[in-house]
């Protein structure tokens, strides 16, 4: 699903909606003007266009209320929705301003977007990829499949910003004793001479630790932040830290481009790889409580399936390549 799609799906323009070809018109409009050199023929035909229909004149306020918040988009958005005719980012732009005036124009609501994410920060990865960053300090950092990641060096602390996805990083020794911390939607993850792994879910956030220690704090709690050690693993919301448990032996092995299960749930294993693939990988339910165990290669998710076809008794249905269901294995006739 694209970015248009999905905010145009989430019902915010529900009340005095504009149709995608009316605001993607609107947007065309906009920028047709931007320049100041328009002829008087362009400005006659564009009062036209917005005396023709309500919803063109709907349309039209709402790019100009979304044009007001442009100073809150990141400036890459804006010179691609100004720049010349040609080029990807620029329709990637048009998509992403079109969407706005789909869903009532809040740029807010496009800073919650992963396209906007990756426009905005210092690092990211689309999906299947990964990437090492060497950080100002001589750490490292490794970010997964689909994530995004600002960094802020400064004279007060070392910080990562996780805007999407999960990061492994390694620490170094800081000359100026300032601490390192990565924020999050949730709380923040300090260092204390580690080697770690951070990854943003949808309302927690999960923390292994690989070598060292670790402080969370979540971002509304009171009170003192608890701390994992090496081999634990914990999570925590806006409110709260759940407890520790035993960091899985496979925690890092995506760094290194591999999936390691130790007797994995079905289901789990499928959602777990289907981070790393695009489009959609289901499981049908009667399978979901088989167990999956061994080293797969991230890099050819096909050949993991395929090596689930082989080890267990299933069978992939495919609707279309970008959409894969995994079947338990019909009867031979």
């Amino acid at each position: 699903m694209d970015e248009e799609a999905s905010l145009a799906l989430d019902g915010t323009g529900a009340a005095g909606s504009v149709a995608p070809a009316v605001a993607r018109r609107a947007v065309q409009w906009w920028l047709a003007l931007q320049g100041g050199d328009a002829t008087a023929a362009q400005l006659q035909a564009w009062q036209r266009w917005r005396a023709e229909e309500a919803e063109h004149e709907r349309a039209w306020q709402r790019i100009e209320a979304v044009s007001g918040q442009l100073a809150g988009i990141p400036p890459p958005l804006a010179s691609a929705a100004l720049a010349a005719p040609a080029g990807a980012q620029r329709r990637r732009a048009v998509r992403l301003l079109t969407a706005l005036v789909v869903a009532g124009g809040s740029a807010a609501m496009l800073r919650q977007t992963p396209a906007w994410q990756s426009w905005n920060a210092d690092a990211s990865t689309a999906t299947g990829e990964r990437r090492t960053v060497r950080l100002p300090d001589g750490g490292t950092l490794v970010l997964n499949t689909d994530s995004a990641i600002q960094l802020r060096y400064d004279a007060s602390e070392r910080a990562v910003q996780l805007l999407r996805g999960e990061v492994l990083l390694q620490t170094a020794p800081d000359a100026q004793q300032r601490p390192f911390r990565v924020y999050t939607a949730d709380g923040t993850a300090r260092a204390l001479g580690t080697r770690f792994i951070v990854r943003q879910h949808a309302g927690f956030v999960q923390v292994g630790v690989l070598e060292g220690a670790v402080e969370l704090r979540p971002a509304a709690a009171d009170g003192q932040p608890r701390v994992l050690r090496a081999g634990e693993e914990g999570s925590f919301t806006r409110d709260g830290v759940g407890a520790a448990h035993a960091l899985d032996a496979g925690a890092g092995a995506w760094a290194d481009g591999m999936l390691v299960a130790a007797h994995m749930r079905l289901d789990d294993f499928l959602l777990e790889l289907s981070r790393h693939r695009r489009g959609h990988l289901g499981c049908d339910p009667a399978l979901a409580h088989m167990l999956v165990s061994g080293a797969y290669p991230l890099a050819d998710t096909d050949r993991v399936l395929l090596a689930l076809v082989e080890a267990l008794p299933v069978e992939l249905h495919y609707l279309t390549r970008y959409w894969v269901t995994v079947r338990p294995r019909a009867a031979k006739k």
